[in-house]
């Protein structure tokens, strides 16, 4: 009768925790072979062999005395090296950091005839600190001339809104207060649409100021009206001047012009 072939998974003592046994290592020549037991998500036994190649390398005196620490906690019974049960095992990645000779070889060579810096002061292929004009009566000359360049951008390109009649070459605009009138003692509890109504009978206006106080918001007891016409605004002088209003005798006259 033929025996019957079985698996290594079937021939796995199940005496051990979790019913799988230890890893195994062991080393030949320049290779270490790590064999290691675990279950896959079917929740089959299988064998994962791994195969490291041993290598020599010098490491800084920090990274050495790293390596000697003594493991502890669940590791403490681990062999030296890292364990596929609580660390990952990634590829290593080596950095090659190159010097400034280096970095000249690996250029472009359609790149090397261009020059790597242009002087300020006498337009040469090097560093403006390193040109030997520096400090003589060219590099003044080269300092000035930025200065000027740097000014007449700054004064083009602010970035402010600029009115018309500020801008260079435009004329000045001057105010017209020939129809604008001063409307004094007026009362604290005075209020833009009472300035309306008392003015707006007399004849159309372009526009008023009421004084107020800052922090109260009271009235100062003085506003401006600016009417369309100077004729009507000769007319509230008539009418208003002397005129009760809230408990107070309004004193009107015209509006005295601002230099």
């Amino acid at each position: 009768m033929k025996a019957a072939i079985t698996s290594w998974a079937d021939e796995v003592e199940a005496d051990y925790v979790d019913g799988l046994p230890p890893s195994k290592e062991y080393v030949d020549g320049d290779y270490k072979h790590v064999t290691e037991y675990k279950f896959n998500d079917e929740g089959k036994k299988i064998k994962v062999v791994r195969s490291f190649k041993i290598e020599k390398k010098i490491v800084s005196r920090a990274v050495a005395k790293r390596r000697n620490w003594v493991k502890f906690g669940d590791s403490k019974l681990d062999n030296p090296g890292p364990n596929s049960y609580t660390t990952k095992v990634a590829d290593e990645i080596l950095m090659n950091y190159m010097g400034s000779k280096d970095f000249e070889h690996t250029q472009d060579p359609l790149d090397a005839g261009k020059p790597m810096a242009k002087c300020r002061i006498c337009n040469g292929e090097h560093w403006s600190v390193k040109c030997p004009y520096k400090g003589t009566s060219m590099d003044m000359e080269s300092k000035a001339i930025a200065a000027a360049t740097a000014a007449v951008g700054d004064t083009n390109k602010t970035g402010k809104y600029v009115p018309p009649f500020l801008k260079e070459g435009a004329k000045g605009r001057e105010r017209d207060d020939s129809s604008a009138v001063r409307i004094s003692n007026l009362s604290e509890s005075m209020t833009e649409d009472d300035l309306e109504e008392l003015v707006k009978k007399i004849g159309p206006y372009t526009k008023m100021y009421l004084a107020r106080e800052k922090n109260s918001g009271l009235c100062k007891g003085f506003a401006y009206v600016h009417f369309k016409y100077r004729k009507d605004a000769a007319e509230a002088i008539e009418i208003l001047n002397g005129h009760g209003y809230d408990h107070l005798i309004l004193s009107v006259e015209w509006s005295k012009p601002q230099n």
